[in-house]
């Protein structure tokens, strides 16, 4: 398994957003983790990714107890993550954001660039091929000129998982990627998913939009915090505390 979590916890006060949680995501699967507004699937990724401390419980990658490490060490690790809300740079350009990711871990000295060395040269030309090849990947390479703040919002939200593709991670997590987007963005984001899954990347996705789940190897559904069901697909839809937790009653979703 790549990732796991044992008896997960966070308490807020008297509020406990998420209780006892166990999940397993093994390499190469897209494991959804859905849920209502508000039944705790952002508060857990903030717990695996270190951005919220623990009331208690454990996160496991790749075996390793990783719990307590901060986020920049969680992400250096090899865990991805991306947000409900797109920290993109506006007024740079599609191509520009992914190569400002690498940047992030720079290969080069300071002095390298600024003597704009020949090591220099050729590490700047291998962030630009990368970056070329990730917009590739993410069905983002016709626009990689277009500013980011002049993209439509499915584009947007795909340039947000290109740049934490950047960071070349094993496992990357995705909240919320379907969020306000209208049918072709969908359709567009779904399919850029399943060709980063074939070309080897494990996913973790927050989704309350059921369609997620045409996507998905492995479901997991929570609510209040805790986990109601997990299984494949078909069986998540048909599971009767999901449909009382989406719908209040008996209609299947």
């Amino acid at each position: 398994m790549l990732l796991e979590t044992k008896k997960l916890t966070k308490q807020f006060g008297g509020l406990t957003a998420v209780s006892h949680f166990d999940l397993i995501v093994d390499s190469g699967q897209i494991v959804g983790l859905i849920g209502p507004n508000g039944a705790g699937k952002s508060t857990l990724f903030n717990l695996v990714t270190g951005v919220l401390p623990l009331t208690s419980g454990r996160v496991l990658y790749e075996g390793k107890d990783i719990t307590g490490r901060k986020p920049h060490q969680v992400a250096a690790l090899g865990i991805g993550r991306t947000f409900q809300l797109n920290p993109l740079f506006a007024d740079f350009t599609v191509l520009e954001n992914v190569s400002a990711s690498f940047h992030l871990h720079p290969k080069s000295s300071l002095l390298e660039i600024y003597f704009n060395t020949p090591t220099y040269k050729k590490n700047e030309a291998y962030i630009l091929e990368q970056s070329l090849a990730i917009l590739t990947l993410v069905g983002l390479e016709k626009v990689k000129d277009e500013l980011a703040r002049n993209l439509p919002h499915g584009y947007q939200k795909m340039l947000g998982v290109a740049r934490a593709l950047a960071t070349r991670p094993k496992l990357l997590l995705l909240d919320e990627p379907l969020g306000g987007m209208n049918p072709s963005e969908i359709e567009f984001t779904l399919n850029a998913i399943r060709k980063m899954r074939d070309q080897g990347v494990t996913f973790l996705i927050v989704e309350h939009n059921m369609q997620i789940l045409d996507l998905c190897d492995r479901v997991v559904v929570i609510s209040f915090g805790q986990k109601i069901c997990e299984g494949l697909p078909k069986e998540v839809r048909e599971d009767e505390q999901v449909i009382r937790a989406y719908f209040g009653g008996d209609r299947a979703p």
